[in-house]
């Protein structure tokens, strides 16, 4: 998208952008603390400057003694002026520089006052002093001394501070930016090769991970997800191809029976009973296509979450029987007792109860063995409710169990099955069935015993 920065761009402006808040911030600390440092010196200087003036009025005898001296003085301190009154009287002084009246007193703590005098820039203090009676003094009277010093050496060393100081700092910002530019793209090297290893992901080659040993910590948790998620992927996309192809698989049956007769039906005249019977088992594939694409959709609609389309009160007891009365026939058939203890309620939709019920009670019929027992149990278990359905036959291993409830899974991968019309989606759909209410179905074998159970939560139990 256009006007969008690369995070390496963003990290190396951040980090040019606080290199130089610091350097400049460094560089006005520096510049206000060697000008507060010269104030303090002179300052000092002033001080010192201002007792040697008192010593000299006090030793000269004279005003031209006084005079010469301080003369004198001052042609030994280039820089120095000095303004010595008597009341308003002028006793030592020159026309230039122009002093203020308002200089701070020396001794006073406060720091000299600056300022500017045609050009030129100046700092001073004042000082007030009692002397004896003098020859050349009209009376015995305080003095009233102010005393300057020329700052212009101070101010062109701070300008060329200032200068080489800005020198720096840009010389130090764009070193800054180079070496953030730098540190941005080594630190997200990480992330490259992820992108490129993540560029090689396809529909062919989804077992690529990310690596997370060779990255920082910061992107370890970042490579691990992706990882998790790649994983996911493989899984469901393995999943989603056997699932197509067991769905081929399927669909193909039924409708190669259905061809066939059909093309054998119409090879030759037959009598009106034969194509009765030709129509009556074309009719049974029609019904077992139909229930399958009926399984489907309910499937289909159960991945984006269902809510219950009629919740009520279940007595699990009474759903249980009904359906043994149904399955009475084929369980006489094979000399099956059908057995139940226990009883709960649960709130839930019937038919969908019904049905998951329904659907373990058909397979433990269909895989047990003659003279056998199918045994339904329903106990409460903390908040939960347990209806657990066990039946004798052969025992599934455990690598198996987990794929128990996949669609089209059969244990017996011949996929033919004369004796049933199933399409291997019951144990799915009792998977979703249970999703639907916020419970789960379990399943476990072991020793020839082979127990489904259906656990219904907290949440709908009575």
């Amino acid at each position: 998208m256009p006007g969008r920065f690369s995070l390496t761009a963003r990290l190396t402006a951040f980090y040019t952008l606080v290199s130089a808040l610091v350097l400049v911030g460094m560089g006005l600390l520096v510049s206000l603390a060697t000008g507060r440092h010269f104030v303090e010196l002179d300052r000092d200087y002033l001080h010192d400057k201002i007792e040697l003036v008192q010593k000299i009025v006090r030793e000269s005898p004279s005003q031209a003694e006084l005079s010469s001296r301080l003369d004198e003085f001052l042609g030994s301190h280039h820089g120095l002026y000095i303004d010595l009154r008597q009341s308003d009287r002028l006793v030592y002084g020159q026309e230039a520089p122009r002093f203020p009246a308002d200089l701070p007193t020396a001794g006073s703590g406060a720091d000299p006052m600056d300022w500017d005098d045609g050009g030129q820039m100046l700092r001073g203090l004042s000082a007030r002093f009692e002397v004896p009676m003098l020859p050349w003094a009209t009376s015995q009277t305080a003095l009233q001394l102010r005393i300057a010093l020329d700052t212009a050496h101070h101010a062109h060393f701070l300008q060329a501070l200032r200068h080489t100081l800005a020198l720096y700092l840009l010389g130090a910002i764009l070193v800054s930016g180079l070496l953030g530019w730098w540190a941005a793209r080594r630190g997200l090297a990480p992330l490259r090769v992820m992108k490129e290893r993540a560029m090689t992901v396809t529909a062919q080659k989804l077992d690529q991970r990310m690596p997370v040993d060779a990255v920082p910590a910061e992107f370890a948790d970042l490579a691990q997800s992706l990882n998790t998620m790649l994983e996911r992927l493989q899984a469901d996309f393995a999943r989603l191809q056997e699932f197509s192809s067991d769905l081929a698989h399927e669909l193909r049956t039924p409708i190669n029976n259905l061809l066939t007769q059909t093309q054998v039906s119409l090879a030759q005249k037959r009598d009106a009973s034969a194509y009765q019977d030709i129509l009556a088992s074309n009719a049974e594939e029609f019904q077992r296509l139909a229930r399958m694409v009926s399984d489907m959709l309910f499937l289909a609609k159960t991945e984006h979450g269902i809510e219950l389309p009629n919740p009520e009160a279940i007595a699990l007891e009474q759903e249980t029987r009904a359906l043994f009365d149904f399955y009475d026939a084929v369980a006489d058939e094979k000399r099956i007792r059908l057995s139940l203890a226990g009883e709960a309620v649960i709130m839930g939709d019937r038919l969908m109860v019904r049905r998951a019920i329904g659907n373990l009670l058909s397979n433990a019929l269909r895989h047990s063995p003659d003279d056998a027992d199918v045994k339904v149990a329903i106990e409460k278990k903390g908040a939960a409710v347990a209806l657990c359905l066990t039946n004798t036959g052969n025992t599934i291993s455990a690598d198996v169990l987990p794929r128990l409830f996949d669609r089209f899974f059969r244990v017996d991968k011949s996929r033919s099955h004369p004796d049933s019309d199933g399409a291997g989606l019951g144990l799915s759909i009792t998977q979703a069935i249970m999703a639907a209410h916020g419970g789960s179905v379990t399943a476990s074998s072991s020793y020839g015993v082979t127990t489904f159970c259906l656990m219904f939560p907290g949440s709908v139990a009575d």
